[in-house]
């Protein structure tokens, strides 16, 4: 037997996600994986770097709690975002027989990490508007346990209709684990369902450090659940999920002062965003730009191959949204610096229109 054969099918069968970082590129304009485009700066308190961390940080644990405004113990750190939407997978789907539902164009690992554990990955299609098909998704509840939605959207940077979660949630109810992936909430806090868990045992709401907070190089995430459904998620967490440096500086990053430099970074970005929407519609390539409430835009270009090869061989990296369901001719724009924008609406200014 190869060492291929040894692997299980679907593994062998697998096409993994291909995040900015296995895409490459050697430029100096990095627009394609939503982050901040500044490094922070923090130095390390810790030194006990001879013994195991805790499994879950309380420094890091109480103040997450206390910025999210929820309890202590529906509180769960992890390694990003991503192996919360792992932890629920392993603690809450069989596979070979239990499915996960999604609602494409969405954030591509829910489908790799469902198929890296044998789970059936099930999708409906969100409307043309990118809300939830309602209707849909209960004709297709079927042995599903899982159900995400991400709110905003990457990488169509709209906010799902908290009308449309409620009546999800209820549809779910006594079938499935609803999670809400709110890793760009802070963009738009007002819009977070945070706040719904003492009403829906069912929900999990999956958050990170990676956007606003500009540590997308820590890997920190969180998942916010209550408190029987983060019992589970602890039995199938690895023992020491954030090494020591991490949770120093997460709890660096979540301090009063960590918040509000946060926040700073939000205003700056949302201005950049308003300008560089405004700037995009003045470009003859470009058919439309999207309205986002995160740090990102969604545009639709005449000729988006063309768009992404051209600024690629400038050092403008930005991603590819083309194969994204509903997305022909889409690529996604992080925001950057005003000079980062600058330097985008530039490069588009030379190129044609239809």
């Amino acid at each position: 037997m190869s060492i291929e054969e040894l692997a299980r099918k679907n593994v062998r069968e697998l096409t993994p996600y291909q995040s900015a970082r296995r895409l490459g590129g050697k430029g100096d304009v990095w627009l394609n994986a939503n982050e901040y485009p500044v490094a922070p700066e923090f130095q390390l308190t810790a030194q006990t770097f001879n013994r195991y961390p805790e499994c879950q940080p309380a420094l890091v644990i109480e103040r997450y709690a206390a910025y999210a405004g929820v309890n202590k113990d529906q509180v769960l750190v992890s390694r990003g975002a991503d192996e919360g939407i792992e932890l629920l997978i392993r603690a809450f789907c069989e596979p070979g027989k239990d499915a996960i539902l999604f609602c494409p164009p969405t954030y591509g690992m829910y489908a790799v990490s469902a198929e890296t554990f044998g789970v059936e990955r099930r999708t409906v299609s969100a409307k043309e508007d990118w809300q939830l098909d309602l209707p849909a998704i209960a004709a297709s509840l079927e042995n599903v346990k899982l159900i995400y939605a991400c709110s905003p959207n990457n990488p169509t940077g709209n906010l799902l209709d908290p009308n449309d979660l409620r009546n999800l949630l209820e549809l779910a109810k006594g079938k499935a684990i609803v999670a809400i992936d709110e890793a760009y909430i802070e963009f738009c806090p007002q819009a977070s369902v945070a706040s719904w868990l003492s009403d829906y045992p069912h929900l999990v709401v999956l958050r990170t450090l990676s956007k606003a907070f500009a540590l997308a190089g820590l890997r920190c995430g969180f998942t916010l659940a209550n408190e029987d459904v983060i019992a589970l998620l602890l039995k199938v967490i690895a023992p020491y999920p954030l090494s020591t440096p991490v949770a120093d500086i997460a709890a660096q990053a979540l301090s009063t002062e960590g918040i509000r430099v946060m926040r700073q970074r939000v205003t700056e970005i949302a201005a950049n965003r308003s300008w560089l929407q405004q700037a995009l519609q003045d470009c003859a390539c470009v058919e439309q730009v999207f309205t986002s409430d995160s740090n990102y835009l969604l545009v639709r270009f005449t000729a988006s191959s063309h768009v992404f090869k051209t600024l690629w061989d400038q050092g403008i990296i930005l991603r590819d949204q083309n194969k994204q369901p509903g997305l022909s001719g889409c690529l996604r724009i992080t925001i950057g610096t005003r000079n980062e924008c600058q330097r985008v609406v530039d490069a588009l200014n030379t190129l044609p229109g239809a």
